[in-house]
């Protein structure tokens, strides 16, 4: 699971995980506003997934666990939302899971009787998968140009994964869309829209309106030269669901998961303090339509 990023860099907390073993990035990178289109966005998200691949695992693995299926900083866990279906009826399914990580979801869905194949953009990533222990497939690919038969999988699924980062998440939709067999669920989390309003901020200063909800232009950081090395996108929420009707699928349910009483940890803008008064996280349950495949420009669109 990786959400977004937009705060500036933290220490990342001692625990048992594997030690930090590559250097920081030499240079502050500086953020902004501006268009990055795909080949760009993708590029930077690769190269800054591999180089901080060791933190966010150091600072998050224990939130995460080895193999737990946690749907977001919430702690939404699947034993209890079941998202996906009854954890009884995954035995035997083939399964996807985009934007993997080091295949925590994946691990928990193989301990069902699943058939999971994790995928992911960053090779660093995919190597903590390796580290920690995977008896099922690790594939390096772009969620926009899965590498994979259609009809291949009952179930995909993705944690943070993909969605956020990419310049052009109908292209991702309808992949997931074309691998999965007729009827299949496709359950993906990301940040929930509404924050992109206010600072990506834990404290108190994080709930103070400072940006336009309706501004899509993606957040932006990039080196001296002006090349990004990092880009998260926005949609608001009525993009996302018509992007999910654009690319065949069947909207299901939308779940916008409370703050538990029991979950005490910050991460990055998620925190107690915000979580019981905004949403921060928006979890979309899809099934392929099985009205055929959606035309070039999506069904009821110009």
């Amino acid at each position: 699971m990786t959400p977004p990023r937009r705060v500036g860099r933290k220490s990342p907390q001692t625990n048992t995980r594997e030690p930090i073993i590559q250097e920081p990035d030499a240079f502050e990178p500086e953020a902004t506003r501006r268009d990055a289109g795909v080949a760009e966005s993708a590029r930077a998200n690769r190269g800054w997934w591999d180089r901080n691949a060791d933190e966010y695992q150091t600072e998050h693995g224990t939130f995460l666990g080895d193999d737990r299926f946690v749907w977001c900083p919430e702690g939404l866990d699947e034993v209890e939302a079941e998202l996906l279906g009854p954890s009884e009826e995954l035995k035997g399914k083939a399964v996807l899971e985009i934007g993997a990580g080091a295949a925590q979801c994946a691990r928990w869905l193989a301990a069902q009787g699943a058939r999971p194949v994790a995928l992911d953009l960053s090779h660093r990533q995919l190597q903590h998968a390796l580290r920690i222990g995977a008896a099922f497939p690790l594939v390096q690919a772009d969620a926009g140009a899965l590498p994979f038969a259609d009809a291949s999988f009952d179930l995909a699924c993705s944690a943070y994964g993909a969605l956020p980062f990419v310049a052009d998440p109908v292209l991702v939709l309808r992949e997931v869309r074309r691998v999965l067999r007729p009827g299949g669920r496709f359950v993906f989390s990301v940040t929930h829209p509404i924050r992109w309003a206010f600072p990506d901020e834990p404290g108190p200063e994080g709930l103070s309106v400072s940006a336009s909800y309706f501004d899509r232009t993606p957040y932006v950081e990039q080196d001296e030269t002006g090349g990004a090395v990092y880009v998260e996108h926005h949609r608001t929420l009525g993009d996302r669901v018509r992007d999910v009707v654009a690319a065949g699928f069947r909207l299901v349910d939308l779940v916008e998961p409370e703050w538990p009483e029991w979950n005490t940890s910050e991460w990055g803008g998620w925190s107690p303090l915000r979580g019981n008064l905004i949403p921060g996280t928006a979890i979309f349950v899809c099934e392929r339509s099985e009205m055929g495949a959606p035309p070039a420009g999506g069904w009821g669109r110009d």
